[in-house]
């Protein structure tokens, strides 16, 4: 017979590769060494709008609605508002999937989990491997975001602060990639402005790594704290926003709404998928579902109220930026790319404004920042306690109960991700880590309908196999439209990435994840074998 691996046969292997997770074991699982039961209601809603509102609002709208800087996609214009409408509506089919998977399995994985408990090992693998990308690289996009509004904001001061602070070299507050393209925007010899170290150029993007480093002592402490924190910037921010959207609505133009949707669909499709990037939020909630009080009713309440929140906010910031700023027909300024909001205050000499609204994007983009780094760490964990990663990734922290050696290599990686990943690379890749994810848990809902009919089910999708369906038309079909429009550098390098990270995913798997889970098996297969040969002893 043929073997696989020298030791299982080819058909068994298959098989071990489709074994499902049943939901009970996994429920024991997280009952047995599960995260300490900390969130509530409100804590959900906050950490929800916490991630969502943020790098969509302070970071990618001007690139969704002017379009990349480099012309490597088209720009909604005004008509961003529906691009955002799109997004919203591709989320909420999705949405409704991950809060009935949510409210029926509240363990730690999110899209991991309930990959396990209906299409088997493999994909669950590769599912959990692409959502270490979409949190991970979004971490670090997030991180790069930061700091572009960090060095807006000291601008504001460069009356009192010394010039070298407020203008610092582009290789201390850049990755290679980035500082090299605005070097050649500026005229600029890359070799002479970036130092090189036995002839290595050497970037480091420093501001992000502070905050890292930052947010990942915050996470170690514990996830009440860090949703306490979050939830005062969130106040903050939407404190900003209100501002903006106030002061901003008198300096408004209607001419700028003109030509409402300069690039047709094209233009409408890819604001659509850009602007996605902004609404991952929600589903990072399903991965702390584990930790929520009384999972079964919030939850519905923490994933769908912050979807419905953050639209709406998100609409009525893209009509008053849009009527502002010009977004087609012109040159776009580069601090429209980075700063949005604050540069649109700036350009009407509201510099007060501007200063305020810089500082609640930093708290903004910071309470992203805690969320995503904390799904990841989530994520991972799940993946440990399946024997996917070494055991050692399941300590828990004996006085904070957190697991502190995942937040800790997470943030390593996020910070050397900051060296060699742009904010539009990692976002492009985040997306579609993003839609992958919920392509698969919408899949997977229809799959345990069909397997696992009577589970109970505190929440259920309205409308199934519709609803489901839907999602996956959706966001299958902002995923390739993306593919087939976007062009130039950046984008060809963040679609070769993901088919090269899911490659990888595959290898390691084979390599490491199988034979793991094989040696797990044996290992409680003979602890059952000897507790039964105790009994038998003892009836004797």
């Amino acid at each position: 017979m043929a073997n696989s691996n020298s030791s299982f046969p080819i058909s068994q292997v298959l098989r071990n590769m489709i074994t499902r997770k049943n939901p009970d074991d996994a429920l024991a699982g997280a009952a047995k060494g599960g995260l300490e039961k900390t969130l509530g209601v409100w804590d959900l809603i906050i950490l929800g709008v916490g991630a969502i509102i943020g790098s969509g609002i302070f970071a990618v709208v001007g690139i969704a609605a002017a379009g990349s800087a480099d012309g490597s996609s088209p720009g909604a214009g005004p008509a961003l508002i529906i691009s955002m409408v799109i997004a919203a509506i591709a989320c909420v089919f999705s949405a409704l999937c991950y809060t009935e998977f949510a409210t029926m399995i509240p363990v730690a994985g999110g899209a991991y989990t309930y990959t396990f408990a209906t299409l088997g090992e493999f994909a669950a693998w590769i599912v959990g491997w692409i959502l270490m990308l979409e949190y991970a690289i979004g971490f670090i996009a997030v991180a790069c975001a930061w700091t572009n509004h960090f060095l807006q904001f000291i601008k504001g001061f460069s009356s009192i602060l010394p010039a070298w602070f407020v203008n610092p070299p582009i290789w201390l507050v850049n990755d290679f990639r980035s500082a090299v393209n605005i070097c050649n925007n500026h005229g600029l010899d890359a070799h002479t402005a970036i130092p090189h170290f036995a002839g290595i150029p050497f970037c480091i993007n420093l501001p992000a790594i502070i905050m890292i480093a930052i947010t990942t002592a915050i996470l170690v402490k514990g996830t009440k704290d860090s949703a306490k924190m979050a939830g005062i910037m969130v106040a903050v921010k939407l404190g900003v926003i209100a501002l903006f959207v106030l002061t901003g609505m008198f300096y408004i133009r209607p001419e700028n709404w003109t030509p409402f949707a300069p690039n047709g669909f094209e233009g409408l499709f890819m604001g659509a998928f850009i602007i996605f990037f902004a609404y991952i939020g929600f589903d990072a909630l399903a991965t702390a579902a584990e930790e929520c009080k009384n999972p079964q009713k919030d939850l519905p309440i923490g994933i769908l109220g912050s979807l419905v929140v953050t639209t709406v906010v998100y609409v009525m910031v893209a009509l008053v930026l849009t009527g502002m700023q010009p977004t087609s027909g012109v040159a776009i300024p580069e601090g429209l790319f980075k700063a949005p909001m604050a540069y649109a205050m700036t350009a009407v000499h509201q510099n007060w404004a501007a200063g305020l609204i810089s500082i609640g994007s930093l708290a903004g983009l910071t309470s992203v920042l805690l969320v995503m780094h904390m799904a990841a760490t989530r994520v991972l964990f799940a993946m440990s306690r399946d024997n996917f990663l070494p055991r050692v990734f399941q300590k828990i922290h004996p006085k904070f109960q957190t697991p502190h050696v995942l937040t800790i290599t997470v943030g390593v990686v996020g910070i050397l991700g900051t060296l060699i990943l742009d904010l539009n690379v990692a976002a492009s890749l985040c997306n579609f880590g993003t839609f992958t994810s919920f392509i698969i848990v919408c899949v997977a809902i229809l799959i345990l309908r069909k397997v696992d009919p009577d589970r109970p089910r505190p929440f259920k999708v309205p409308f199934c196999p519709w609803f489901p369906i839907a999602g996956i038309v959706c966001c299958g079909g902002l995923m390739i439209f993306s593919m087939v429009i976007a062009k130039g550098e950046a984008a060809v390098l963040s679609t070769e990435l993901f088919i090269v990270w899911v490659i990888m995913g595959a290898l390691i798997y084979a390599s490491y994840g199988y034979k793991k889970n094989r040696k797990a098996e044996i290992l409680a297969e003979s602890k059952e074998i000897a507790g039964k040969d105790e009994i038998t002893a003892g009836i004797k």
